[in-house]
């Protein structure tokens, strides 16, 4: 019997190459060998999950119950310990019903609001540098159109409104930034909201890193000054839960409709126990402040931070300490594939930032996930490499 080549649907074709795959290649040649891999590519955290969650998990994974379906759209419970949150978090109040759907974490809920509203040949403006899941599961698996608009350093990395290209039907915009680790005022998020009015542009807001934030800066949601916006979360990095898979939407209740709408007809929810327990986390949360165990954290992240900024600064490149996120962006005075590789041959892992769009060449994002000790060693190592001759 002949095997026949099953061709991919015109919508996959569409998304690129995927960039990194020759430095995950490399990287796992390098381990092959028996280098010792000093990782700050990948923005998952390296602390583990708060064991009162855990605990809290491991008892409802074995109540009556929790073993069945949920429902797409989130447990009752769980959508009003998310608008309760947001009430104590953002003094912003919201329906749980009408304003509040659970996702399987941040992406899923981003690609499928894309699949609500984005028809062929719709304009979705998308940052560049960002997120590839904007651009590419989002937008172009809809068979949208992503109209590039560039964060540039000068502008502290936030979108230039008065040069945003006409015509979108939704603007993906994210604070704190991954991968800039740039931060908006709320100043800026009305002017935001007022230009997403005028241009009848949907307002998508990512604000997956709203609870890791430093010295001071607290950042806003986006509903704090517009409710006819989108906003998504997530409690991947607030309480270290990336594996469990569970985030949440928020806002109009049109927009959060849409959303509900496709999740009933492809998925049927996130396991009741993993909401039990995000149930759980929430709660922590008094009077608007990050918990003990959400400050501990972001505590180890400013440690970090301080660490590899100083550290960095000595072998003579120009950091800024970021406000918000757990990563550093940073100016690698070239090409940021080949100071990618040159890291690699040295064992430290970091990623290009050409790898998050055109302009974010020449710059690297490092991710705070790797102790002290370690990070010690990544920096002698940078080091040692950068003044090895080429």
């Amino acid at each position: 019997m002949i095997a026949v080549a099953r061709e991919t649907a015109a919508r996959l074709k569409k998304i690129p190459p995927y960039l990194f795959a020759d430095i995950e290649a490399r990287v796992r040649a390098k381990m092959a060998q028996g280098v010792d891999i000093i990782d700050f590519g990948i923005g998952d955290p390296d602390l583990p999950t708060p064991s009162e969650i855990v605990e809290e998990m491991k008892k409802q994974i074995k109540a009556p119950g929790n073993n069945q379906y949920s429902t797409s759209a989130g447990e009752n419970e769980t959508r009003k310990a998310v608008a309760d949150w947001y009430e104590k978090r953002f003094g912003v109040h919201l329906d749980p019903e009408k304003e509040v759907v659970i996702t399987m974490g941040s992406k899923e809920g981003l690609v499928n609001f894309c699949r609500a509203f984005v028809n062929r040949g719709d304009k979705v403006l998308v940052p560049d540098p960002a997120y590839p899941v904007y651009a590419q599961g989002g937008t172009l698996l809809c068979e949208g159109v992503p109209v590039r608009v560039p964060l540039l350093p000068e502008k502290s990395f936030l979108m230039d409104l008065t040069s945003v290209p006409p015509g979108s039907k939704i603007a993906f915009v994210n604070y704190p930034n991954n991968p800039t680790a740039a931060v908006a005022t709320r100043e800026y998020l009305k002017e935001l909201v007022k230009w997403g009015r005028t241009t009848d542009t949907i307002i998508c807001y990512d604000n997956a890193y709203s609870e890791m934030t430093f010295d001071g800066y607290v950042a806003p949601s986006i509903l704090e000054v517009g409710r006819d916006c989108i906003e998504f979360g997530s409690l991947s990095k607030t309480f270290n839960m990336t594996g469990y898979r569970i985030g949440y939407a928020v806002g109009d209740p049109d927009l959060i409709s849409g959303l509900k709408k496709v999740k009933s007809q492809v998925d049927s929810g996130v396991p009741k126990f993993i909401q039990k327990a995000a149930v759980f986390a929430l709660g922590m949360y008094r009077n608007g402040k990050r918990p003990p165990i959400v400050e501990k954290n972001v505590n180890v992240y400013r440690e970090r931070r301080d660490l590899v900024v100083a550290g960095l600064r000595e072998i003579g490149f120009k950091v800024t300490p970021p406000l918000g996120t757990f990563y550093l962006w940073f100016d690698c005075d070239g090409n940021s594939m080949d100071f990618a590789k040159k890291l690699l041959d040295v064992g430290v892992v970091v990623t290009p930032g050409v790898g998050f769009g055109e302009h974010g060449e020449g710059f690297v994002r490092m991710s705070l996930t790797q102790p002290a000790k370690r990070i010690e060693e990544a920096l002698g190592r940078i080091e040692r490499a950068l003044k090895s001759p080429a």
